[in-house]
């Protein structure tokens, strides 16, 4: 048995025990972001450190807890915290819950982060949908591969899914929610990017910016989940404000003011999925 049918089925196992329905639909919470776990209904909490084989989280406003429960009246599982490469852990280590997922029967992943912004029209508090990333961190695919989840070379064209992007579109609309469509570039992190990689960043197309999000992401295309990833934008980049420097408890705060619209907003979509 490997390591991801071992954590599948403790996790299928307390999900029985509690007489819970399997989820299809899973979101991976960010930084700042983990109060949406605290509004899924009649939640089963398991901390990772009860569960064969998953990390720790290190990283700032991560509680580090796998949730099942309900939201929008429909089953899900969510992470609240994620993994990150910065932490120390290799590319398998913080992909290792997506693998998970896609054995547990997930078909359709949600994906969040604090990000940064590139683009100089976006401000704090903003909620931007993904619609495409440029990868600057090591490919979690590299390695063998493995072919019960996927191909040697998968296909990242549609890679944040057209649909649930539309789906957004429309709940957003419903609820009175501004969206802006954006692209992810992802880096290792921890430091923070000077004003000369925000520069570059912009000018190879990218909106915003962290460390997180697409090794999930490419290992869940990889899977054949179906992907939607939004970011909360909770700075501004060092070359459009005057001497401000980044801070992490900022962006954990940030992200908290925004965490309402962004859980009413996956709330909604969850509902019509």
């Amino acid at each position: 048995m490997n390591s991801y049918t071992e954590t599948a089925q403790y996790i299928a196992r307390r999900i029985a025990d509690a007489a819970m329905a399997t989820p299809t639909t899973a979101v991976i919470l960010g930084s700042g972001l983990g109060k949406l776990g605290d509004l899924i209904a009649n939640p089963l909490v398991i901390p990772y450190s009860d569960i064969p084989h998953f990390k720790t989280s290190t990283a700032v406003g991560h509680k580090g807890n796998l949730i099942v429960g309900t939201l929008g009246g429909k089953p899900i599982l969510a992470m609240q915290g994620r993994f990150h490469y910065y932490e120390g852990y290799t590319m398998q280590e913080v992909t290792f819950p997506v693998r998970v997922f896609a054995t547990l029967g997930i078909r359709t992943l949600i994906v969040s982060n604090a990000a940064g912004a590139v683009n100089p029209d976006y401000r704090v508090g903003d909620l931007m949908v993904i619609t495409d990333h440029i990868n600057f961190m090591p490919n979690p695919l590299v390695g063998p591969n493995l072919d019960d989840f996927g191909p040697r070379f998968p296909d990242m064209t549609d890679t944040y899914s057209p649909r649930l992007r539309a789906l957004a579109d429309s709940c957003a609309a419903n609820l009175g929610i501004a969206l802006q469509p954006g692209v992810y570039v992802a880096g290792t992190g921890p430091s923070y990017e000077t004003p000369a990689e925000y520069r570059f960043y912009r000018t190879i197309g990218g909106d915003a910016c962290g460390m997180s999000t697409v090794p999930e992401v490419i290992v869940a295309r990889h899977s054949g989940l179906e992907v939607f990833g939004i970011s909360v934008i909770t700075n501004q980049s060092n070359d459009l404000k005057d001497g401000t420097v980044n801070d992490a408890d900022d962006v954990v705060r940030q992200a908290d003011n925004a965490a309402a619209r962004m859980t009413a907003l996956i709330e909604q979509m969850i509902k019509a999925i």
